[in-house]
């Protein structure tokens, strides 16, 4: 049995990432070692007083983080963080209790973790929704004016403008919300607009939020109740090759633009991609150009259609098919 050692830093610092990560209110669940160790100590093949301390440890980080146990049953354990800042008085005066100067809890790209408490933030915000309502509301980050230059009114015309886009994608591809792309990536998803206006039982979207964004807006992703991660499409993708149903790619070669080769995005697309998926790529036209002049190269079978609006705006999109396809090679018989 593989498992995490939660306590291998003294300062607790795999805990304290996971309370970075938790929203306010949120739960940690742990399932196994060293939970039940009075039971499992033999078959997990440890010291039972090594297992009592880890859990001891445990328990001590928890109670500093300010997480109320909720309950433990067999081998599961619930913590519960709590809601805000007024109701962890008493970590306040733990000497224990290191909290971080950084001023962004959000810029960890490319930093290493840090054995420090990252405090609640100045604003709630109010309570989340119930999923499927809270893809459509107002997301924390959003109404608590986190997120500079962005307003509600602005956040409501930028949804109301994918439920657009997606509708004019149902229409060039009609098996979009047939159940035939059942795992889908946007690879620059900016609000989750897209994830959202195509939300179905039949799919589930990646939410890729490129590095090199203009806004940081994962955070209004995991509040409208999506699934995302941040990453440079200058970089591969850690994936499995041939993931993703459909792709959809909404100004990343602009937004990439002189930052690196467009073969390499492309072919980093490709591998992703399973053969017969689709690609959807929405961008300035002088772009879709320089993209479909590789792509002929790719075996994708492919088309451009104009914007939805019509054929004077400078935005295009291209459609693109991925094809099966065998290297052909010279064989001999004897």
């Amino acid at each position: 049995m593989v498992t995490v050692s939660w306590i291998i830093f003294a300062d607790g610092r795999y805990m304290i990432e996971v309370d970075r990560v938790l929203r306010p209110g949120g739960y940690w669940v742990l399932s196994g070692p060293p939970i039940n160790w009075k039971t499992n100590y033999k078959a997990w093949q440890r010291p039972k007083e090594e297992l009592q301390e880890e859990q001891r440890k445990i328990e001590e980080i928890a109670n500093l983080l300010c997480w109320e146990k909720k309950s433990e049953k067999g081998e599961i354990a619930v913590w519960q963080k709590k809601v805000n800042d007024e109701s962890c008085r008493a970590r306040r005066d733990d000497s224990r209790a290191n909290f971080c100067k950084s001023s962004d809890a959000d810029d960890v790209w490319y930093k290493k973790m840090e054995g420090c408490i990252t405090p609640y933030p100045e604003v709630a915000g109010g309570e989340l929704k119930a999923f499927p309502e809270r893809l459509y509301a107002i997301p924390p980050r959003i109404s608590s004016g986190s997120i500079p230059g962005v307003s509600a009114e602005s956040y409501q015309e930028d949804s109301n403008k994918w439920k657009k886009h997606v509708n004019a994608y149902k229409k060039i591809n009609r098996l979009l919300d047939s159940g035939r792309y059942r795992n889908i990536m946007d690879m620059n998803a900016g609000f989750g607009g897209f994830a959202a206006a195509i939300q179905s039982s039949k799919l589930w979207v990646m939410n890729v939020v490129p590095t090199l964004a203009d806004k940081n807006t994962l955070g209004v992703i995991y509040e409208r109740g999506l699934i995302g991660i941040y990453h440079d499409w200058c970089e591969a993708f850690s994936t499995y090759p041939r993931t993703y149903d459909l792709i959809h790619a909404h100004g990343l070669f602009s937004l990439y633009k002189d930052k690196c080769n467009i073969e390499d995005i492309l072919l980093e697309m490709d591998r992703i991609l399973r053969p017969e998926g689709a690609i959807i790529i929405r961008d300035e036209v002088d772009e879709i150009i320089k993209v479909k002049k590789i792509v002929g190269g790719m075996r994708w079978d492919t088309k451009m259609v104009d914007h939805e609006d019509g054929p004077l705006v400078p935005e295009k999109i291209l459609v693109a098919v991925k094809q099966y396809w065998v290297a052909s090679g010279n064989s001999t018989s004897s």
